[in-house]
């Protein structure tokens, strides 16, 4: 497993408090790039632009990759292009979605 596979996996530690499923199986993360110095560059997107808990989920990303042993730093880069639609959740969370 590559750095940017564990760091996608680390990243279903974080949850949309309020649907209550990880941020990589709502389908939130569009891109991880690691670079050799250990430098994250996280793009992803959240629900809605207005998204109440914007802060909190952002600050939940760079927490707990920056625990990660191999990443030095984190940068978010919150897009709205391509907008989320429920079409970007995995079956899994759509599974934790219909309950």
């Amino acid at each position: 497993m590559n750095v940017s596979e564990k760091v996608l996996e680390e990243l279903k530690n974080v949850y949309d408090p309020e649907l209550n499923i990880n941020i990589v199986d709502l389908g939130l993360i569009y891109d991880i790039n690691v670079s050799n110095d250990g430098a994250a560059l996280i793009t992803m997107t959240l629900t809605t632009p207005g998204c109440p808990l914007h802060d909190s989920i952002v600050s939940g990303v760079k927490f707990c990759v920056e625990d990660m042993d191999e990443i030095q730093s984190v940068e978010v880069n919150l897009v709205w292009e391509p907008a989320w639609s429920p079409e970007k959740m995995t079956p899994e969370g759509l599974k934790m979605l219909r309950g």
